[in-house]
């Protein structure tokens, strides 16, 4: 049991090797069968039992990695506070699936996709398989992506340019107050201190602190990237609506 949760790892964590591609591939599945199965899900019994799932996995991973953390003699204020953004949505989210909140869909669509997405493909971890942390992150990380793909697909909810406005303010309020914490912790949250230490698409968004006003230019196109089908969709059924009248 030692080598599940010992603070050092016993092998370090290596990006797109076997046991990485096999969650991306496994990831892909989960958003598939959601997409088949919506139908299904829509079910009272069945959405309420996912919803749940979901609610208590997202609860239980922040938990456990706390839990862990103290344990194994490595929680600190500079990186184990919930102020990561994934962290901030997972919170959200958890609300968001148990009270089908639109306000909070409209944020966590966009932050949590972008977001566990980024962390999915590029990692910022030091434990391979099967190491409790690496089970962690990638299903919390997982989930943040299905969460609200559950909300869009099977409940039917839709974001909005609104929505993207929203979802903006809300990184920009946040803002000042992780600033704050990375001031007084030593911590970099957000990666707003400095660039994560492994290889991230930080990278390709020049130097410190510089890359901080081109992470918002590129969180605004993405966050439009992810609403572009949507807008189009609403514009095929506002010409089938013209063509009837």
């Amino acid at each position: 049991m030692e080598a599940y949760f010992r603070a050092a790892p016993l092998e370090p964590f290596v990006p797109y090797s076997k046991q990485h591609v096999i969650i991306l591939l496994l990831i892909g599945l989960g958003i598939y069968f959601l997409y088949q199965y919506q139908d299904l899900l829509r079910q009272e019994q069945w959405n309420m039992m996912v919803r749940y799932t979901i609610a208590f996995l997202f609860i239980g991973s922040e938990i456990g990695l706390d839990i862990w953390q103290v344990k194994a003699g490595i929680f600190r204020l500079s990186t184990s506070l919930p102020f990561e953004l994934c962290t901030i949505s997972l919170l959200l989210a958890s609300i968001m699936i148990i009270t089908k909140s639109y306000k909070l869909y409209e944020i966590v669509f966009f932050t949590g996709i972008i977001g566990a997405a980024q962390a999915i493909l590029t990692p910022n971890l030091q434990y391979a398989f099967p190491h409790f942390r690496f089970i962690e992150y990638f299903i919390a990380h997982a989930l943040l992506i299905l969460s609200p793909l559950f909300m869009t697909w099977v409940e039917g909810y839709r974001p909005t340019f609104q929505s993207v406005k929203r979802t903006m303010l809300f990184l920009n309020a946040l803002l000042p107050i992780i600033l704050f914490v990375n001031y007084k912790t030593g911590g970099n949250y957000m990666f707003l201190a400095h660039k994560p230490e492994t290889t991230s698409l930080l990278d390709m968004l020049g130097p410190y602190p510089y890359y901080i006003i081109s992470l918002e230019v590129v969180a605004f196109i993405a966050c439009l990237i992810l609403y572009i089908p949507f807008n189009r969709n609403r514009s095929r059924m506002n010409k089938k609506l013209l063509r009837n009248i």
